[in-house]
């Protein structure tokens, strides 16, 4: 009786005679290693936001283009100049336009030579920074020769070829941050800008006679304040939607490449768009720091024209701040107007059961 009772019962699961035993152990230290292979690999999310930098080719041939524009319109102003006094007044009157194509020019190239270098390099930070500061250096270096070569030997030309050495070392750190596109969006709307300004100045007259400026020197002075102003603010458009515009583009084009890739946030459009006002207030210390000894013979020619400079550094000054703003406003604005409703919008609303309906 014992013995059927035993027989009813279901048999114990095992395996059966014949299968191959598994080691539990031995496949969870599969698993293991399994995990850690999957956590070395690296993911599409985890890759730098560095790694797409639509155009920066072409970006670095136009800044190096508008230094050469700048170095030798410079130039051509200094040799004009019949007397000594004339030059330094002019270089002086020059050098903001030669230092900021500088700084530009040293990050755009940076930004070049990083990329040339590949994954290894772009992809640690240390040296990262190292290839774009000496890639800046290399630029600043050729600024110098070729100033030292076609300008004539004045105690203005270290000066200039000083300062836009630093210039372009100083970009080079600048391209030596981690999210390049932001540095890519920088540079083309700083670009932009400094060619607005210099096309600008052609509607300087006629704006100057609709502001009221007259035979009175208070009439010029008010005329000349909102003709800046005017300058500024649409200097700071084209600085935001630029900005916006590149960004928007490398965004597009890094996720045709890889779809997981991470997508750039309000503060990345919010730096990019501040950034050529920031450049503008950057080359204004990088003036005053290195070539005060320029700032101080011009301004001791006369009364006339150390009040002349004083005011042209307060307007430089002035117009990096408005940029600045302008720029980052009408950044987040335009990708502000991109945004869809959220998620919780577009769910319908429970509807409400009554309390004596039937479930």
């Amino acid at each position: 009786m014992a013995e059927g009772s035993r027989a009813g019962r279901p048999a114990a699961s095992g395996p059966a005679a014949g299968d191959p035993v598994v080691d539990d152990t031995a496949r969870d230290a599969e698993a293991d290693d399994d995990d850690a292979d999957d956590d070395d690999r690296p993911h599409p999310s985890d890759a730098p936001a560095g790694t797409s930098v639509p155009g920066v080719a072409v970006l670095a041939l136009l800044s190096l283009a508008w230094l050469a524009a700048m170095l030798w319109s410079t130039r051509e102003a200094i040799h004009s100049a019949e007397v000594g006094i004339t030059a330094i007044s002019l270089s002086a009157f020059a050098l903001p336009g030669v230092i900021s194509a500088a700084l530009v020019a040293g990050t755009a190239f940076a930004l070049f030579g990083v990329d040339l270098l590949g994954s290894r390099v772009r992809d640690r930070a240390t040296l990262r920074f190292l290839a774009a500061t000496g890639t800046g250096l290399l630029i600043g270096l050729a600024a110098a020769v070729a100033v030292n070569l076609t300008y004539a030997d004045t105690a203005t030309t270290n000066v200039i070829a000083g300062t836009t050495v630093a210039a372009a070392i100083i970009g080079g750190a600048v391209a030596g941050a981690r999210s390049a596109p932001v540095v890519g969006a920088v540079v083309a709307s700083a670009l932009g800008v400094l060619i607005f300004v210099v096309a600008f100045s052609r509607a300087r007259d006629p704006l100057f006679d609709l502001f009221g400026a007259g035979d009175t020197q208070e009439s010029l002075v008010n005329a000349a304040k909102w003709v800046s102003r005017t300058e500024s603010l649409l200097a700071g458009l084209v600085a935001g939607l630029l900005a916006f515009a590149y960004l928007t583009w490398a965004r597009r084009r890094a996720a045709r490449r890889d779809p997981a890739a991470p997508t750039l946030r309000w503060p990345a459009y919010l730096l990019a768009g501040a950034g050529p006002g920031l450049f503008l207030l950057l080359t204004e210390v990088i003036i005053r720091v290195g070539g005060h000894s320029l700032l101080d013979l011009a301004g001791a020619l006369s009364e006339a024209d150390s009040v002349a400079q004083t005011m042209l550094g307060t307007s430089r000054v002035d117009n990096g701040i408005w940029v600045l703003f302008v720029g980052a406003l009408s950044t987040l604005i335009a990708f502000g107007r991109t945004l869809g409703p959220s998620a919780q919008d577009d769910e319908p609303a429970d509807e409400e059961v009554p309390a004596g309906a039937a479930r």
